[in-house]
């Protein structure tokens, strides 16, 4: 058995933790652990909430950890997500426990710390990388200049690091339009990305979201995407 008890040199920023998901790894049943924390202000965030550093849930990682250790062989993985996860210094150290457990660990990360996520990719079994749109607009949707690089730099980072992955782009007309999405499609593929996914905006009105409901993703849009990777997925 396991010991969990010795003392970290570090605590995570736990923003919540769901002990059993279908859906935040493809493939896969995992818990899913929520990191406050992300210095970018994406209008569509599905977590603003976890934004500030200092939304912390009332959960000790202790607690957590132990519980996940009594659900050794019941799932497959553990996910990290947040927030933006790779913000914690404590990420690495998490990382490295649940793989002493016995998990896969994933990763759901916009790229923000190309440095840090190239340092936690060998310890990983799958990353969901979330762009946010071209080049151009990329700054003015996450409010943080220099993202566009960060972003593309994390991207080619995991793109050569073999890691599993999937490349997610939200889809929202307010956002983005057409040319943006096959901009952002093009260099994906470019870098051998073979899992992608186009997601429309969903609209969470119970934490204030700004926009408004989507009018769902193009056809001709979708058309022009699949073709470009051996595994396309639309979520509407």
């Amino acid at each position: 058995m396991i010991e969990l008890a010795n003392a970290w040199p570090r605590e995570l920023r736990l923003g919540g933790f769901s002990p059993f998901s279908t859906v935040d790894w493809p493939g896969q049943l995992c818990a899913v652990v929520f990191i406050a924390g992300c210095p970018w202000r994406c209008a569509y965030c599905h977590n603003p909430d976890l934004q500030n550093s200092r939304s912390r849930a009332d959960l000790e990682w202790t607690a957590v950890e132990a519980r996940l250790a009594r659900r050794q062989g019941l799932l497959d993985g553990v996910v990290f997500s947040g927030g933006e996860p790779t913000s914690d210094p404590a990420l690495p150290q998490a990382i490295a426990r649940m793989r002493a457990l016995g998990f896969k660990v994933g990763l759901h990360t916009a790229g923000i710390y190309p440095e840090r996520l190239a340092a936690v990719l060998p310890a990983l079994d799958w990353v969901g990388f979330d762009l946010k749109s071209g080049v151009a607009r990329y700054d003015t949707l996450t409010g943080a200049p220099g993202s566009a690089r960060r972003a593309w730099a994390s991207a080619e980072k995991l793109a050569a690091s073999g890691v599993a992955c999937e490349f997610r782009l939200t889809y929202h007309s307010a956002l983005m339009d057409e040319a943006d999405a096959l901009e952002v499609a093009h260099h994906a593929a470019d870098l051998g990305i073979r899992h992608f996914t186009l997601q429309a905006y969903r609209a969470r009105p119970q934490i204030g979201q700004r926009l408004a409901p989507s009018a769902g993703i193009p056809f001709d849009l979708v058309e022009r995407i699949s073709p470009l990777f051996a595994h396309f997925s639309l979520r509407e």
